[in-house]
C-alpha cells in the first residue's frame, strides 16, 4: 500500500506548506535527507494555544501532536514531490508547552510518532525523538514539532 493510499484510508488530506513566520525556509535539503522546520500546532487553522498542565490535558496535548504531523507531513510532500521517496523518517523533535510540573511531554509527542509509523510503517516511521518540556512556544501554541527524513 503506497503512503498516499494509507493517508485516504486514514481520512487525511495533507495540507500546502505553511508560510514562515519569520526569517527561515519551511525545510531545507542537503544529500539525501530532508530537515523540516518546526511546525506549531494548529486547530481549526489557528495557533493551538495552551499550555499542558494547566489548560491543555496530554490526551489534548497528543491530538494537537498528531495535527502537527499531519502538516509535516503536507510540508515533506512539497520537499520531496513524493512521499513514497521516504526511506525513514530520522528523527523527530518535539516541544511541549508546559508547566513546570507536567512531565507526560513523551506521551503528548506519541501523538505524532503514532501517525508517522501508521502512515510510512514500523520500518520506515521508527524514528529517534527527543521531547522537551518549555517554557513557551512561539504564539503560546501547546506543541512544536520538527523533523529530518531520509529520501532515496
Amino acid at each position: 500500500m503506497s503512503v498516499y493510499d494509507k493517508l485516504t484510508q486514514l481520512g487525511i488530506e495533507l495540507p500546502p506548506v505553511s508560510v514562515p513566520a519569520a526569517a527561515y525556509v519551511p525545510f531545507a535539503k542537503t544529500g539525501n535527507l530532508v530537515f523540516l522546520s518546526g511546525h506549531v500546532a494548529k486547530k481549526d487553522g489557528k495557533p493551538w494555544v495552551g499550555k499542558l498542565g494547566e489548560n491543555i490535558t496530554t490526551e489534548e496535548g497528543k491530538l494537537a501532536a498528531r495535527a502537527v504531523a499531519v502538516d509535516l507531513l503536507g510540508t515533506l510532500h512539497a520537499a520531496t514531490g513524493d512521499l513514497n521517496k521516504i526511506t525513514r523518517i530520522v528523527k523527530v523533535m518535539s516541544l511541549v508547552n508546559s508547566t513546570l510540573a507536567f512531565t507526560e511531554q513523551h506521551l503528548v509527542t506519541n501523538g505524532a510518532s503514532e501517525l508517522l509509523a501508521e502512515v510510512f510503517g514500523t520500518d520506515k516511521g521508527a524514528h529517534a525523538r527527543s521531547a522537551f518540556g518549555v517554557a513557551q512556544i512561539p504564539m503560546g501554541c501547546c506543541v512544536e514539532i520538527e523533523l529530518i527524513a531520509e529520501v532515496a
